[in-house]
């Protein structure tokens, strides 16, 4: 199924999992000409956050071509990467030594309860179809006092920086990632923000699903978030 549009929420995770999929093979590169290479240091910025290190076991939920995944073991920790979409582990299995790889979805993740010290997303809470659920997930899986740490995509609170990034975003966006990649893939990501909730009821979901002292850092003037909890 073409993403021309939000797709209804019953068909949302086929047709987000078939455009994964089909972007694959250019999504790490286009992920360095979009953000002008930023996104690798948001992850490292994300990975300094939670303290990351050789005493941790770090589920990376929708790992993607492993990116985040990568960084996490090279400061020693202890990494399993899960994604859905099939193409995207064969991305993340060419170019990782050393990690676990899974197939799975994050509302029902293969994994025993309180299994991790860490859990970090990147830039996917949108692509989710029932969120509330997959930080209940989330929460599942890490042990009492393990840390919670995802990436996302963001709107600035400035009028100023928020005309200029929509611009950018939701104009430019979508047709370099169509002239390089896929039209109606890099049309769907900017229409995605609009599954995302605001500040508070992030808030409000986190804390149900079992999370406490949770902050959040913005990234580049507010284009894009790090969201940090604590598993109670």
């Amino acid at each position: 199924m073409a993403i021309d549009a939000l797709p209804p929420p019953e068909e949302k995770r086929a047709a987000v999992k078939a455009m994964f999929d089909r972007i694959a093979p250019r999504y790490d590169a286009l992920n360095r000409i979009m953000t002008l290479g930023l996104d690798q240091r948001w992850r490292s910025r994300a990975l300094d956050a939670a303290e990351v290190g050789a005493d941790d076991i770090l589920v990376d939920l929708a790992c993607g071509t492993g990116d985040l995944a990568e960084q996490a073991a090279a400061r020693g920790a202890q990494v399993i990467g899960v994604d859905f979409a099939r193409e995207m582990l064969r991305g993340a299995q060419r170019r990782l030594e050393g990690v676990s790889l899974a197939q799975g979805d994050g509302a029902a993740l293969p994994f025993a309860t309180g299994s991790a010290t860490v859990l970090t997303c990147g830039f996917a809470l949108r692509n989710f179809v029932e969120l509330g659920q997959v930080f209940r997930e989330m929460g599942r899986v890490l042990t009492p006092g393990g840390r919670l740490v995802l990436i996302e995509v963001d709107r600035p609170p400035s009028g100023v920086v928020r005309a200029g990034h929509s611009l950018y975003f939701d104009r430019v966006v979508p047709k370099v990632g169509g002239w390089l990649s896929d039209r109606a893939a890099y049309a769907y990501l900017p229409q995605s923000t609009s599954y995302l909730p605001g500040d508070d009821d992030l808030r409000e979901m986190l804390e149900l699903a079992g999370f406490s002292e949770i902050t959040k850092q913005r990234l580049l003037l507010g284009t894009a978030q790090i969201l940090i909890g604590v598993r109670s």
